[in-house]
């Protein structure tokens, strides 16, 4: 049943113009990815200089107590659908704990049902396969990775509304560039643009000409540990950090040259807290952690229209505050499937005088609850920290404060319940195939069997390799949408003297393909110039495609495998990716 929850067609008067034909306002979001609270001038950083997105806290407003998850995946199913992520499906950042249950309603779904064009340009993270794809969750246009992580930034492979091309330039430019092209392309009618970018992630590449600034650099401030800093972990982030800031204002530039300026509120915030240890306000914890300098994230909004220059907010707040805030904001009539975890932050951001109610929100990571009042951050130790005093969670006031520790604990309690059922009931969920436009079987979401292993220890953006032997093969638990012939394409990678491989492709127990290996391509792993640290995990191929055929499916479950019945050298294939297409 759908619950509507907020419907606006008087407020629009209010918030958009003097008139209901006034023009709703437009939408910018910047979300990045592992970028820290600390990783920014504008919060007290000299380390580096991040001028245009500082000048959105100046021109507009900033949250100092706003909270996203531990992880990528989570903070994006939060924003995404106005509910905490463990409720959504989503539990994890690999391997199929990503994706975002289909019947969730997305923010993309709401304005692109109140008229609003909708365009993505980035890193998805929350399903590959349809319908989890973002064109299947209210999004007209898609250009980025539908990974966790992909695993080189000057032009690699790239999703453009379901087809692969090859990008242009470094990642984070090209995908600016492509929001810009939106932006241009929808500039006379209402669009929300969602740029989920994806550093400073690993792996750390940066240009040279913003490397260049920081390759001898000896931070003034550093990590509240500094002997765990890693100095070059450090000089890449601080470079790449200052890159997103060029392509915010290149942003900026185009939206105030069209003329959109006073009428788009234009929005930043992070994933998560920094992906290594260094300066973030001297807080307990980075990524991966449930403490305040792993979930604490800037939050800056400008949008002239409305909001007053240089405001301060410091109610707590999140990333699940945003579709029923942006939904009141632009007048939308704001209907989902679910009731939403998050509140409008609108009289917030309005300012004047409000009552407004404290609460708490509630952070999971691998099961334990944090939890943050307005003053209090109960830790997953069960430890009370005073956070308005004590922003770097120093000293427990546990035992000073036990009516107040035995009253989040209990609701610490009663949310790891809710959490560990939610869990259960979406741990096993299949692949799906034919259910839209993509049903592509990347590597990440297969099980290796006999010998076969990942290209490396991160599931995302892996390949697998050292296929040596008849007994071993790839499997991916399926479920198929309707019965019929699928076309069956294999990337791979087949090095000399292993041509000739016949590879069968199939359901367990069902009918299947076998094609023969006929192409040798072994390509190098991609060169990394551009990586700035020591160690990488991250190794990246080329891969070419081998028609293998068409394979009947049945509708419903099954254990599709990838296996060989003829071996000619001293291996198979290097596996990336199956595709399937229904035959028409």
């Amino acid at each position: 049943m759908k619950l509507t929850l907020f419907v606006f067609s008087i407020a629009l008067a209010c918030f958009c113009g003097s008139s209901l034909e006034a023009r709703q306002p437009n939408v910018v979001v910047i979300l990045t990815d592992d970028q820290g609270w600390g990783d920014l001038s504008a919060n007290g950083n000299t380390n580096l200089e991040t001028p245009r997105i500082d000048s959105l806290a100046a021109e507009g407003l900033r949250m100092e107590n706003f909270y996203v998850c531990p992880v990528c995946a989570p903070t994006r199913a939060e924003f995404l659908t106005g509910r905490y992520y463990s409720r959504t499906g989503v539990s994890g950042v690999s391997t199929g704990q990503e994706r975002l249950n289909t019947d969730e309603t997305t923010i993309a779904d709401v304005f692109q049902n109140n008229g609003y064009a909708t365009g993505a340009f980035g890193k998805w993270h929350n399903g590959t396969q349809s319908p989890y794809h973002p064109l299947d969750r209210g999004f007209d246009e898609y250009y980025g990775f539908t990974s966790g992580h992909w695993g080189h930034y000057f032009s690699p492979l790239i999703d453009d509304n379901g087809m692969i091309v090859r990008g242009e330039g470094f990642v984070v430019d090209d995908f600016t560039n492509r929001a810009i092209d939106f932006i241009e392309r929808n500039k006379d009618a209402p669009f929300f643009c969602y740029i989920p970018l994806n550093t400073p992630h690993s792996p750390m590449m940066v240009p040279d000409r913003f490397y260049e600034k920081f390759k001898d650099f000896e931070p003034g401030m550093t990590y509240r540990e500094p002997k765990r800093e890693d100095l070059l972990m450090t000089r890449a982030a601080l470079a790449l950090c200052e890159n997103i800031d060029w392509n915010v204002g290149r942003l900026l530039d185009r939206i105030d040259a069209l003329g959109l300026r006073e009428n788009t509120i234009v929005i930043f915030f992070c994933d998560n807290g920094p992906n290594s240890a260094r300066w973030n306000g001297g807080m307990k914890g980075r990524k991966g952690s449930a403490d305040e300098g792993g979930v604490r994230s800037p939050f800056f909004l400008r949008w002239p229209d409305r909001i007053q220059k240089g405001v301060t907010i410091w109610e707590i707040g999140g990333a699940f505050d945003l579709m029923p805030s942006l939904a009141e904001a632009c007048g939308l009539e704001l209907e989902t499937n679910y009731g939403l975890d998050g509140r409008s932050l609108l009289p917030l951001w309005e300012g004047g005088e409000l009552a407004w109610n404290d609460r708490s929100i509630y952070t999971v990571r691998r099961g334990e609850v944090s939890v943050r009042t307005q003053k209090f951050r109960l830790d997953v130790t069960g430890a009370l920290f005073d956070i308005e005093n004590d922003r770097g969670q120093r000293k427990d006031v546990s035992q000073a404060l036990l009516e107040v520790t035995a009253r989040l604990r209990e609701e610490a309690l009663a949310f790891r319940k809710e959490v560990r059922e939610d869990f259960e009931k979406y741990s096993e969920r299949p692949y799906t195939i034919g259910f839209g436009h993509n049903s592509t079987l990347p590597a990440r979401d297969g099980v290796p069997h006999g010998n076969i292993i990942r290209s490396s220890k991160a599931p995302n953006n892996s390949f697998f390799k050292n296929w040596t032997d008849l007994g071993d093969s790839i499997t991916w638990e399926i479920e198929v949408a309707e019965a019929g012939d699928y076309e069956a394409r294999l990337w791979y990678k087949c090095a000399e003297g292993n041509e000739g491989v016949r590879l069968r492709l199939g359901p367990d127990g069902g009918d299947s393909v076998v094609a023969k290996v006929v192409e040798v391509f072994d390509p190098p792993l991609y060169a990394k110039p551009k990586e700035r640290v020591l160690k990488s995990h991250y190794f990246v191929k080329d891969f070419v495609e081998l028609e293998m055929g068409s394979v009947a499916l049945e509708k419903g479950r099954a254990l599709l495998r990838l296996s060989a019945t003829e071996l000619v050298g001293n291996g198979a294939v290097d596996v990336h990716s199956v595709v399937l297409k229904k035959v028409d």
